[in-house]
């Protein structure tokens, strides 16, 4: 301990009396000093991402809703809060709604492997997540919640054996998306006709048809293949959502979808008188 003050005080005698000893001292100090500082700020920004990256998500959430609700109407505005769209009161008392609303959620599982992937996500009926409510990543469609409790939900992904996703061409042609089983990456579209032009690197979208919202980005055209004896096409795609690396998804509410059920049954009803 005496050691150690003296060379302080020496230090303090050499850097007061000696200028160019002081000099480089002094500069010495502040190098180890701000890496110390550097690698602080760094430290606290890796355990701020998820933070940050929960902002985002909610961020981007809120933009996709005032998007939508832009193609309703002009005067619709966003909730903060990422659960609802509305509208001003005007004089027709007439409120509008943005046909799909986005709720952020955290991937907390994963499966890629298995014949029948499932992802588990941290949001639930809580939070205004319901079975049959469609799944997306930033990039593209991810799956379908298949089963929701207070807090969780478990999403059938696109990866599964179990279910075709309605998809379109760029040029409108219609097909359906399944899953190449064994390759995470890899869908196929079927039903595409042969003398439809498709090339490498075409966008495929979801439609309608599907739980999906239409026009999402299901994935890019990697290779084709023509089947002689039915003359159709079978597109290889590579999903625009990368499922080794899920961490943020978005759960899109439809809330126009029991109404379009509602039609549909009384449809079916009629058919059957």
């Amino acid at each position: 301990m005496l050691f150690i003050a003296l060379e302080i005080v020496c230090i303090i005698l050499l850097v007061r009396t000696n200028t160019l000893q002081g000099v480089t001292v002094l500069q010495s100090a502040n190098t180890v000093v701000g890496a110390l500082l550097q690698k602080r700020e760094d430290i606290q920004y890796y355990f701020g991402l998820r933070k940050v990256n929960d902002s985002l998500l909610a961020e981007n959430a809120r933009l996709r809703m005032l998007l939508d609700a832009e193609k309703h109407s002009t005067d619709a505005i966003v909730d903060s809060t990422v659960t609802a769209v509305v509208t001003p009161k005007d004089t027709t008392k007439k409120v509008q709604y943005a046909e799909y609303i986005y709720h952020t959620a955290r991937v907390i599982n994963n499966t890629i492997d298995a014949t029948n992937n499932y992802i588990t996500i941290n949001r639930g009926t809580q939070q205004g997540v319901k079975k049959n409510m469609a799944v997306l990543s930033g990039t593209g469609t991810v799956g379908r919640v298949m089963y929701a409790s207070d807090n969780y939900a478990a999403v059938l992904s696109i990866l599964n054996v179990k279910q075709k996703v309605s998809a379109q061409l760029a040029d409108g042609t219609i097909g359906s998306v399944k899953w190449e089983v064994g390759n995470p990456d890899l869908l196929i579209m079927e039903e595409i006709p042969q003398q439809i032009p498709v090339k490498i690197g075409d966008s495929v979208f979801t439609t309608n048809y599907s739980f999906f919202p239409p026009n999402v980005l299901i994935g890019k055209v990697v290779k084709k293949k023509i089947v002689k004896k039915n003359n159709l096409q079978y597109l290889y795609i590579r999903s625009a959502t990368n499922f080794r690396n899920l961490q943020y998804v978005y759960v899109v509410e439809n809330t126009k979808w029991n109404e379009k059920l509602k039609v549909e049954d009384s449809t079916k009803l009629l058919k059957a008188k």
